[in-house]
């Protein structure tokens, strides 16, 4: 079966930061790409960034450029989301997100869900 955990959400004060992980069970990151999204209450889900081992490509979302890098550690089977410099528009919960496919796109279909972490950020 296959299982993505996400985790390390939190309260922040603006301008801190947080790391994001997505831990994989049931199947290898290397190969899949792999995607963190979040979603407000009531709002469209959006896209925050991808990456995709295979060819080395990342994507993020305007909203997060420089703020946030995402990367992945095959020997942890892990997925990370750096989340710096922290504002209160990026209170949300966040999700994980796995699809076989050798480039990063944050379009299309993604197969395995992780089950949402909730990230504050407040003074």
């Amino acid at each position: 079966e296959v299982q993505l955990q996400a985790s390390g959400g939190g309260l922040v004060q603006p301008g801190g930061s947080l790391r994001l992980s997505c831990a994989a069970s049931g199947l290898t990151l290397d190969g899949y790409s792999i995607a963190w999204f979040r979603q407000a209450p009531g709002k469209e889900r959006e896209g925050v960034s991808c990456i995709s081992k295979s060819d080395g490509s990342t994507w993020y979302g305007d909203s997060v450029q420089g703020r946030f890098t995402i990367s992945s550690d095959n020997a942890k089977n892990t997925a990370y989301l750096q989340m710096n410099i922290l504002k209160p528009e990026d209170t949300v919960v966040y999700y994980c997100a796995a699809v076989w496919r050798h480039y990063c796109s944050i379009y299309g279909r993604w197969d395995y869900w992780g089950q949402g972490t909730q990230v504050t950020v407040s003074s």
